[in-house]
């Protein structure tokens, strides 16, 4: 290994250590953010960020679910009709790149961009603390919706809505 010559004989040890390491997170995949070893549904790491692409909504809302069960609430029904609404806010968010109010109606409503899966989406929400308030909340029904615009600055745009 000639481009290890000049390292010191304890540097080599830790790179080794480091190498593997790198090599055992990879190869865990799913346990990244305190996740389990399972694969996740095909409907989760699908990518939107595609014309045509087909979000599998009733997944989304089971992964929200497991996580709102880990604190305790109970679990939000999926709603076809707020999905319309989603979808409709979704659809505002990618044409005009404008993050779109609350609808008054709503307990609240969580957006994002730029992230192609939802399970992206979700470790985002979940992962920032004012976004995991949200979906926490004392809602009990929920929607959710995303828009890809290829000439967006972030092609894809996610809108959860949620409501008592």
């Amino acid at each position: 290994m000639p481009a290890l010559r000049n390292f010191k004989p304890a540097v080599l040890p830790l790179a080794a250590l480091l190498a593997a390491l790198i090599i055992s997170a990879c190869s865990m995949g799913g346990m990244a953010g305190g996740g389990s070893a399972t694969a996740l549904a095909p409907g989760l790491s699908a990518r939107m960020d595609q014309p045509g692409a087909s979000l599998d909504r009733a997944q989304a809302i089971d992964m929200i679910n497991a996580y709102r069960a880990t604190k305790g609430l109970a679990a939000l029904s999926h709603d076809t009709g707020l999905d319309g609404t989603a979808q409709a806010l979704a659809d505002q968010y990618a044409r005009t790149g404008t993050p779109p109010q609350t609808p008054q109606d709503l307990a609240g409503m969580k957006l994002s961009a730029g992230y192609a899966t939802f399970a992206e989406t979700f470790s985002g929400w979940r992962n920032n603390p004012a976004d995991a308030a949200g979906l926490t909340g004392t809602a009990s029904r929920a929607g959710i919706a995303v828009s890809f615009n290829g000439s967006s600055t972030y092609g894809t745009h996610w809108v959860l809505v949620i409501a008592r």
